[in-house]
């Protein structure tokens, strides 16, 4: 391919930001100076001639030349089609611009050399195919866009640098790509990068073209959609309206769940799963049972406070300070709310709210007779926390649908009560109080208990979910606290799970102040009396609650101040008692009557029930808290009784195995204790506990019984001012037994003085209230001759003077 160069002085016509090629045919606006000026020059230079005025196009870009511009010749000098002054200029050729050079005219003049490009005659068979493609890309090109008349132009172009250079009519190419095929002189290679550029820009328009028919189809989706809806919307109000109902806003229902989800501050999960529930909703009809269904699932959903929680309240002081003042004693439980509220303090502080998803709840079991406010205490909690409280009975629920919630396919689906008692709260970290929880049963219906093991486990109940809701609810920032009277009645996996806190029940100085501080003025605003009307003195409040009530509680207590204040209401009333009134202690029974727990140390000498042998004073745990517990032991008439072992008083089998080891263990230990074991080889030996419809079982039991044996056999009472609690084992060790903090506290509400136990739960007397440890005198033993030698009387003192 040989080309040939010829010298010649243009002007140049600037081109700001625009290509043209040889072959183009392009108008011109002379409004311009620097394009007035190059064609008036070129007018000027061709003068008279026949030839027409010539000019060098040079692209301009960012005020750089290009180093190669066209060849144009002035076809036509006019006015353009807005009206405006205007030149018709073709291109002719390329030219590799020089020197600059002087001419006439203002405009600039330079040198250059024309490039006379000669294609090769036939084509190669690779040219050809190349030329081939590029007109077939074209014509696609071209077809798509609708000019159908430039495509037969463009078949009948044969030169390669021809059709190379008519790719400059392109739109798509950017000046530069221009500029590149302008600078590029092989005619092949012009026309294979037209092809490349062509080729690319169908390919990105296809994808184009794809995009808008997918994004077409959504739009035509949805308006057809819209268009569907309303028209059904219309056949509704139609039948409504024909049937004679009532369509109130039925007809707008659905739009209106759909505002109310997207408009509610829901987690991403649980808005994602309340619009699919909408577009079902929107898809049922009205007959359709289904439509109910979903939207009472929607309420539910949309009522419950997903990012709803309420500030701690952070004075750590100020709480403790609520607690002490709405609740006397019961410090262990303080202690810990306080620890969890300076924590929780402490983590805010550092950031540390959320670990691992989960936030810091806490999971409390308040376990403790009845009466001693752990319901009560549940709300003091919320109340120094700041937080919202429920209450949520669990007494007697044996299904587990309780819980979890029923499945929405039933009639009558609803959420468990977790989930009420959040909505109901109005927060997502309330204080939920679940009460009675050693009562929840199971049968058929499943283990409500089971249910339990979720929700108060703070590992898991991050992503607690309801059978009803089916979507997870963060239960990790509530705090749980559960009630239960016994905690042996609480599945082992679902107490594992909580934290333990014993409410072991009431010193007598404690209920004297919770009468006078709590009970008092809430019972004399329930009988209708001014607080300045009746006073009760501390001493009467005292005999209240040692002699007319004896439980680990208060609740007997606040029904026995009720009685008094009602006696006092009705005598004030029927004019025989005149207000205001202090009530002492000796005017009691005038109120209430005779007072029913007369301690055993009050009593009659004689009428004691340690006046004779063989009984002896024990303590034992019931649901109620510590009780008092006496033990009584006979010997059978050697020619009418049957030798052997009678037990009495619904005993459980432990207790009737303590009683055998405490007759084998005086069988063979009987002459070292100096007793007469000669008797009970041929006697028949008869162990009762009195309250015979009370079950009783467990092996605290096992010292008192040998006490009264030995007492029985001896001959010597037991000391009145003495009870005793404490396994006992065949070679005479006693061992360690539970509840010695409620034993304790039994044996001072019954005015008992001594206490022995086993040395192994000495450790136990840390948790006794200072005040009863003061007033008991408490014997740690090893060993059963120690409390032989503590408990019973000797034999010379007459039982006056041991008591």
């Amino acid at each position: 391919m040989a080309s040939t160069s010829v010298s010649l002085t243009l002007p140049v016509l600037p081109l700001d930001d625009e290509v043209v090629l040889p072959g183009m045919v392009v108008p011109l606006d002379l409004s311009d100076a620097e394009v007035r000026a190059a064609v008036e020059a070129a007018q000027a230079a061709a003068g008279s001639g026949s030839g027409k005025p010539r000019v060098l196009l040079v692209p301009r870009i960012d005020g750089t030349y290009a180093g190669t511009g066209v060849l144009g010749t002035v076809e036509q000098v006019g006015r353009l089609s807005d009206g405006d002054p205007g030149a018709l200029i073709r291109g002719r050729g390329r030219v590799r611009i020089g020197a600059g050079t002087t001419g006439p005219g203002a405009a600039l003049w330079v040198e250059g050399e024309s490039v006379d490009e000669q294609e090769p005659e036939p084509l190669p068979g690779a040219v050809a195919e190349l030329v081939t493609e590029y007109k077939a890309l074209a014509t696609s090109w071209l077809k798509k866009r609708g000019a159908w008349q430039v495509v037969d132009r463009v078949q009948q172009i044969e030169g390669v640098s021809a059709l190379a250079d008519n790719s400059g009519y392109s739109p798509f190419l950017t000046v530069a790509q221009k500029v590149e095929l302008l600078e590029t002189v092989d005619p092949v290679a012009r026309l294979r990068l037209a092809v490349r550029r062509l080729s690319d820009h169908l390919a990105e328009q296809d994808v184009a073209e794809s995009i808008a028919k997918d994004v077409q189809d959504g739009v035509d989706k949805q308006q057809r959609e819209f268009l569907l809806r309303r028209q059904l919307d219309a056949v509704r109000k139609e039948l409504r309206e024909l049937n004679g109902e009532n369509g109130g806003k039925d007809g707008e229902e659905t739009d209106d769940y759909r505002a109310r989800v997207e408009a509610a501050d829901l987690p991403e999960k649980v808005r994602e799963a309340a619009l699919k529930e909408v577009e079902k909703l929107e898809r049922s009809s009205d007959q359709s049972p289904e439509g109910s269904w979903i939207r009472t699932w929607l309420d539910t959903v949309l009522e419950l406070p997903w990012n709803e929680r309420t500030e701690d309240a952070y004075d750590i002081r100020g709480a403790r300070a609520v607690l002490d003042a709405e609740h006397a004693g019961l410090s262990d439980v303080k202690d810990r709310i306080t620890e969890y509220l300076a924590v929780r303090k402490r983590r805010g502080e550092r950031g540390l709210g959320v670990i691992g998803g989960r936030r810091g709840g806490a999971v409390l079991a308040l376990v403790g007779p009845p009466g001693v406010g752990k319901t009560s205490l549940g709300q003091s909690v919320a109340h120094a926390m700041g937080r919202e409280f429920v209450r949520v009975a669990l007494g007697g629920v044996r299904d587990e649908a309780e819980i979890r919630g029923h499945r929405r396919t039933y009639v009558g689906a609803l959420p468990g009560r977790i989930v009420r008692a959040i909505k109901e709260a109005g927060s997502m970290n309330p204080v939920v109080l679940l009460d009675e929880i050693d009562k929840v049963g199971s049968d058929f219906r499943g283990d409500p208990a089971a249910a339990l093991l979720e929700v108060l486990d703070p590992a898991q109940n991050h992503t607690f979910r309801d059978h009803y809701l089916e979507v997870e609810l963060d239960l990790s920032d509530v705090v749980f606290l559960a009630t239960a009277n016994v905690l042996e009645a609480v599945p082992e996996a679902l107490a594992d799970r909580m934290e333990i806190v014993r409410l072991d029940g009431y010193t007598e100085d404690e209920k004297v102040v919770i009468a006078r501080d709590h009970l008092l003025p809430r019972q004399l605003e329930r009988a209708g009396l001014a607080a300045d009307e009746v006073a009760l003195e501390d001493a009467a409040l005292r005999r209240l609650a040692g002699e007319y009530t004896r439980e680990a509680g208060v609740r007997t207590l606040e029904r026995s101040l009720a009685r008094l204040l009602r006696k006092v209401a009705a005598q004030n009333e029927l004019g025989e008692r005149d207000l205001p009134l202090t009530v002492g202690p000796d005017d009691l029974r005038g109120l209430i009557g005779r007072p029913h727990h007369v301690p055993e140390s009050a009593q009659d000498p004689a009428e004691r029930r340690t006046a004779v042998p063989g009984v002896a004073t024990g303590l034992a745990v019931t649901g109620a808290g510590g009780d008092v517990l006496f033990v009584e032991a006979s010997l059978a008439d050697p020619e009418t009784g049957a030798a052997g072992l009678t037990l009495t008083g619904q005993l459980g089998d432990v207790m009737k195995e303590s009683a055998q080891i405490a007759l084998s263990f005086l069988r063979s230990h009987g002459a070292e204790l100096e007793l007469p074991v000669a008797d009970l080889k041929d006697r028949g030996v008869h162990i009762h506990f009195p309250a015979g419809a009370v079950p009783k079982d467990g092996p605290s039991a096992g010292i008192t019984m040998t006490t009264a044996l030995a007492s029985l056999l001896s001959g010597r009472q037991v000391r009145t001012d003495v009870a005793m609690t404490g396994e006992v084992s065949l070679t005479g060790r006693v061992l360690p037994i539970g509840g010695v903090k409620q034993k304790l506290l039994a044996a001072h509400r019954a005015g008992l003085t001594t206490v022995i136990i086993p040395k192994r739960n000495e450790a136990d007397l840390d948790d006794v209230p200072a005040e009863v440890l003061e007033g008991l005198e408490v014997h740690p033993v090893t060993d059963v001759r120690q409390v032989l030698e503590l408990a019973l009387a000797p034999a010379e003192v007459s039982f006056t003077k041991a008591a």
